[in-house]
Order: structure tokens, then C-alpha cells, then sequence
């Protein structure tokens, strides 16, 4: 399609909507949100990108085959499910780990939770852009 106005636009609302999408993300842990709702927000925003500019340019703008963020989403989501294993624990049960500082000082930590919402948010915008890629190049 070859609409000024579409094309002007998408070039605003795609930044946003991946905004949004990784705010989704984040806020998945504590609120309703994570990675699959978000992986499926980013997918959208690349569908938009690609009705606005075409598929070619939406495969370029994504840098990586959306097949390949799948597999690594999943293997990113098994991988942080196994981090309790290595302590002792139940595979999937919460951990959390210290990247800078320590707990008393305020420092950063991350929970294999949101690793694993990471993955699927991988998972998902790999899944649904390599479906709406291969349907577009079907059609």
C-alpha cells in the first residue's frame, strides 16, 4: 500500500506500540501483562509496519528471521525454568539473582520470572511474525 498518511504515521505509532510492548513486558510480573501479551503487541507493530511499507521492508526493520527468535525464545524460557535445578530446587520456582550492588544498598536484581517472560515474549513475536510473513508471501 502507498499512503502518505499510513506510511507518516506508522513511523510514530511503531515506536510507540514497541514501547508499549516492553512496558507489558515488564509490568507482567505484579499486574496483568508478560510476555505473551506483549510479544503479541510487538507482532502487531510489525504488522502495521509491514501493511504501511511492505513485507520486505518489515523483514529488514525486524534484522533477525522471526523463526530464529522463536527458537531462541524458547530456549531462553526452558533455560531460566532450569535455574532452579542448579540451586537444589524445583525446576520453575522463583529465583532471584543480583546483578549490581547488593540487597541492602538498593541494588539491581532480576528474577528468572521475568527471564522467562522474555523468552516468551521471543517466542510469540517470533511465532506470529514468521505466520503473518508466510502469509503474506502465500498470498
Amino acid at each position: 500500500m502507498n499512503s502518505l498518511i499510513l506510511q507518516t504515521a506508522t513511523r510514530v505509532l511503531v515506536a510507540l506500540i514497541l514501547v508499549f510492548s516492553v512496558y507489558m513486558l515488564l509490568r507482567g510480573h505484579n499486574y496483568p501483562g508478560g510476555g505473551f501479551i506483549a510479544g503479541l503487541i510487538a507482532a502487531s507493530a510489525f504488522a502495521l509496519f509491514a501493511i504501511a511499507w511492505g513485507m520486505e521492508a518489515a523483514q529488514r526493520a525486524l534484522r533477525v528471521p522471526p523463526g530464529n527468535l522463536a527458537m531462541s525464545g524458547v530456549l531462553i524460557s526452558a533455560l531460566s525454568g532450569m535455574l532452579a535445578a542448579f540451586k537444589g530446587e524445583a525446576p520453575f520456582s522463583g529465583q532471584w539473582f543480583q546483578l549490581i550492588g547488593d540487597k541492602n544498598s538498593g541494588g539491581i536484581s532480576i528474577s528468572n520470572v521475568l527471564i522467562f517472560d522474555i523468552g516468551v515474549y521471543l517466542a510469540v513475536l517470533g511465532a506470529v511474525l514468521t505466520l503473518i510473513f508466510a502469509l503474506e508471501e502465500a498470498g
